[in-house]
């Protein structure tokens, strides 16, 4: 992995109770950070302690339950994460709303809403999870990054081709938000120490949103083939490295990613600039 240098450092993970969150959680824990979950629901904080308790990890890893969405739960996970291990280091923002949310029935069967058929509290509630409070918990944790002249920011979005496609608004909108921001966040971070990346699945990721094997076989149909959790390990702890801290402004699809070889070897194969590629003009 990265030689042990993630002991010590300190880590939030929005959305780290079941699924890729989870995975990148336990994954950084494992090589030695400490790790702050932020999560929306009761039983996946249960079961994540429960975990920590299997694992022997009680002193690195905690859980919280907090609804990102409120300002003051932003605020509480930061400070919570701080007075337990006395620093910060770095942020990955993966929590968010996706079209199992949106259209859970419709989408089990290969289709999802338009957007004239959504509702207000739909449409408020994806952009308030995949881009508002990602890009408020990012401003609460630069704030301390920037003392220290030192730390990560490494935003979760998704492939630009999902962005663009039938019927993924708002999904694809919100994503689009945080790809954007995520490139002016590099260029106002410039010579401050804090580096912005983006890690994406590559695909859609056979996680529990997906409730029934049907809906797996729907989205492994629809994206030629799903990625397992586990692959965003192995580049989000190079991401959180020493290793990578000269890395800024950059995208990585993690099923790309092979977890095998040297991580600074993956990490040129792989990575691209952040941007949201544009069609040239006829």
């Amino acid at each position: 992995m990265v030689n042990g240098s993630l002991t010590g450092k300190t880590v939030i993970v929005t959305g780290g109770g079941r699924g890729l969150g989870r995975a990148m959680a336990f994954g950084l824990a494992r090589e030695g950070a400490n790790v702050c979950i932020a999560a929306h629901i009761q039983d996946d904080i249960l079961s994540v302690e429960e975990e920590v308790k299997q694992l022997n990890y009680g002193g690195r890893l905690i859980a919280l339950l907090a609804d990102i969405r409120s300002p003051q739960a932003c605020r509480e996970i930061v400070d919570k994460t701080i007075s337990t291990f006395s620093s910060l280091f770095g942020l990955v923002n993966n929590a968010g709303l996706t079209f199992t949310y949106i259209a859970p029935h419709r989408y089990r069967r290969g289709y999802s809403e338009k957007f004239f058929e959504l509702s207000d509290d739909v449409v408020q509630n994806v952009m308030d999870t995949n881009f508002v409070a990602a890009d408020r918990m990012a401003r609460l944790v630069t704030s301390h990054l920037i003392k220290q002249g030192d730390g990560r920011l490494v935003n979760v979005t998704t492939r630009i081709e999902t962005m663009t496609k039938p019927g993924a608004s708002p999904y694809g909108p919100s994503k689009a938000a945080l790809e954007n921001a995520s490139e002016i966040w590099v260029k106002d971070l410039e010579d401050t120490g804090i580096t912005v990346n983006i890690l994406n699945p590559g695909g859609a990721a056979n996680t529990e949103g997906f409730e029934i094997s049907e809906d797996r076989a729907i989205a492994s149909e629809a994206v030629g083939g799903m990625v397992e959790p586990y692959k965003m390990v192995a580049p989000i702890c190079w991401l959180m490295s020493d290793d990578a801290g000269n890395t800024t402004g950059m995208r990585y699809d993690a099923s790309d990613w092979d977890e095998s070889l040297p991580p600074e070897d993956q990490a040129i194969r792989v990575g691209r600039p952040l941007g949201l590629t544009l069609k040239p003009l006829e």
